[in-house]
């Protein structure tokens, strides 16, 4: 060992070969909407109050218009009720795999402490005559 043969003890651990898989992507900026600065004098309040309006006009093609297609509740309500349902069934499936999780564990425990029998004991309820 002390004829130099060991690499462990006088040579540094050899660095690790860096992998160039990784890719650096370039994002744009956005583009910015032209700072205002907020007055009181009315030139530069009728300047703003366009541009709130402009902005609107462009979010009014998403806007549904009512008298074209009245509400229809039921079909509203069919789909609250669905929703319920799928939740609640949702619910009730994390509570039954908690609780299976939790009962697999208790055995899981039993079995690695070295115990023989890990079944639950069923004792039957005495009859009152």
């Amino acid at each position: 060992m002390r004829d130099g043969s060991s690499k462990l003890a006088h040579e540094p651990p050899e660095p690790e070969v860096p992998h160039h898989s990784a890719q650096v992507l370039q994002f744009r900026p956005r583009a910015r909407l032209p700072e205002r600065p907020f007055s009181s004098s009315p030139g530069l309040a009728n300047e703003s109050v366009d541009h709130q309006s402009d902005l609107l006009d462009d979010l009014s093609r998403y806007e549904q218009d009512i008298e074209d297609e009245p509400i229809n509740y039921r079909h509203r309500m069919l789909m609250n009720v669905m929703a319920v349902v799928v939740v609640t069934a949702l619910v009730g499936i994390g509570v039954w795999l908690a609780d299976t999780i939790a009962e697999m564990e208790r055995k899981q425990d039993c079995v690695l402490q070295g115990r023989q029998n890990c079944a639950p004991i069923e004792v039957p309820a005495p009859i009152v005559k």
